[in-house]
This record gives structure tokens, C-alpha cells and sequence, in this order.
């Protein structure tokens, strides 16, 4: 062994690859803490993303259903407005109506006598108007 100093030079030596080698320690320590909190931040950012993910799935087929249900809702109001515009438009051609007729009293009527019909046969019908048509020449014979 050869002194250095007063030192021995296999000391020097190593006390200085102790220390790096403890250097090196902690700084893979601290390699592995910081490691450590990435992985755990990436992980919590993943389940931040999957539950906002699922919620936001969940609200989108909430809104979904809401919408179906006022498209209904608009649809049934269209329908319920265009019966009540004709049902206006109905009594309003009524109501204008009543001023067009004339209230009548009962001296204003005329009282008819019922007229009784012929009843006439089939046979006799057809055979008037066959006889007709040979008397206006309809109905012509050879030459």
C-alpha cells in the first residue's frame, strides 16, 4: 500500500467510489420516488378520463331522450294548433253565416201538397221506349 500524505492511497480511493456509489444510491432513489409519482398522476389523469368519459356517455343519452321527447312534444302542439286554427276557422264561417240568412217566421214559409210519384214497370218503360225508338227510326231493318 502506498501512502498519500498521510493518507493511505487504497482509502482514497475508496472513500471516493463509496461516495459515488452513494450518490448513485440516491439518485435512483430519487429516480424511482419521482417515477413513482408520474405513474401514480397518470394513472389518476386515466381514471379522471374513464369517469368523465362514462358521464359524459350517460348525460349524452339523457339529453338524447329529453330531445326525443320535445320533437313528441313540438309535434303534438303543431297538430293541437292546426285543430284549432280549423275549429276557429269553423265557427268563424259560422258566426259570419248568421248574418248572410234571413230569420224566417212562419208566415215567410210555403207549404207544399205531396205530389205522389208513378211507379212505373220495367217492362212497360223499356218497351215505351223501344216502341220510340223504332217510330223515330232507331232501329232500322236490311236495306
Amino acid at each position: 500500500m502506498r501512502l498519500y500524505g498521510k493518507k493511505s492511497y487504497l482509502k482514497k480511493i475508496f472513500s471516493h467510489e463509496s461516495k459515488k456509489n452513494s450518490e448513485k444510491n440516491i439518485s435512483k432513489l430519487n429516480i424511482k420516488l419521482i417515477h413513482q409519482i408520474f405513474d401514480t398522476i397518470n394513472i389518476s389523469f386515466i381514471v379522471l378520463i374513464f369517469t368523465l368519459f362514462f358521464l359524459s356517455l350517460d348525460s349524452q343519452r339523457k339529453w338524447s331522450n329529453t330531445y326525443k321527447t320535445l320533437s313528441k312534444t313540438r309535434a303534438m302542439n303543431n297538430n293541437l294548433i292546426d285543430y284549432i286554427s280549423q275549429t276557429e276557422e269553423f265557427y268563424i264561417s259560422e258566426l259570419e253565416s248568421l248574418n248572410t240568412y234571413k230569420k224566417t217566421k212562419p208566415k215567410d214559409l210555403i207549404y207544399l201538397d205531396k205530389v205522389e210519384e208513378k211507379k212505373e214497370s220495367f217492362f212497360g218503360k223499356n218497351f215505351i221506349i223501344f216502341f220510340e225508338g223504332v217510330r223515330d227510326s232507331k232501329y232500322q231493318r236490311g236495306y
